[in-house]
């Protein structure tokens, strides 16, 4: 049984507010972003598998959420970028919410590693969500931050309608076939979410 028990309807908007219905609704999706809002790094947002789960997990009905490898903490700190400042916020994250596997990454920073792991040179970011525009896929280029009134704001550069359309589609920006076509396997998108439909090119 869904705790959501909405109708999914079209539009950007309209999904807006059904994605926050359902992020408002799930314990642990409120629990995650509490954690990190109370751990604060800056410029801060989760995002990527962690929603797209939540979100096709509820189209294709499941009672049983199916679990992220890990939650994805986007965050932006211009004024360290030493590659120990991942671990130090993963750390502190852990130390509020240890149930959960953290994966923080300082965008600010990944234009001084992204060539030598994926041999390709990246222009630094300027924001989070300048970041988030450039996740692999375009149903995953969403994220979510929980603020100090605890509404919620969403980002979402490519919009709303392949996460609820359930539509995997490759992002060009970081991402070429090849490697869109690994991570559909790896993942076990079909496997597990088998009314997506995937864009091939």
């Amino acid at each position: 049984m869904n705790e959501y028990s909405g109708s999914i309807s079209g539009g950007s908007a309209s999904y807006e507010i059904q994605l926050k219905q359902l992020i408002l609704e799930s314990e642990k999706m409120m629990a995650i972003l509490r954690a990190v809002r109370h751990c604060n790094p800056p410029d801060w947002l989760v995002g990527a598998g962690v929603i797209r789960n939540l979100v096709w997990d509820y189209l294709h009905g499941y009672g049983e959420p199916t679990p992220p490898r890990d939650i994805d903490v986007a965050f932006f700190d211009a004024t360290d970028l030493r590659p120990e400042r991942d671990a130090e916020v993963t750390a502190e994250l852990t130390a509020v919410l240890p149930t959960v596997e953290w994966e923080a990454t300082n965008q600010a920073a990944v234009h001084l590693w992204y060539a030598e792991l994926f041999g390709q040179t990246w222009p630094p970011f300027t924001a989070a969500t300048e970041a988030i525009a450039t996740w692999p896929e375009t149903a995953t280029c969403t994220a979510v931050r929980l603020l100090p009134d605890d509404s919620l704001q969403i980002v979402a550069p490519f919009g709303l309608d392949d996460l609820f359309q359930m539509v995997l589609r490759r992002n060009p920006a970081r991402v070429t076939q090849a490697q869109f076509q690994q991570r559909l396997q790896d993942k076990q998108i079909q496997q597990k979410w088998p009314r997506i439909r995937v864009i091939e090119e």
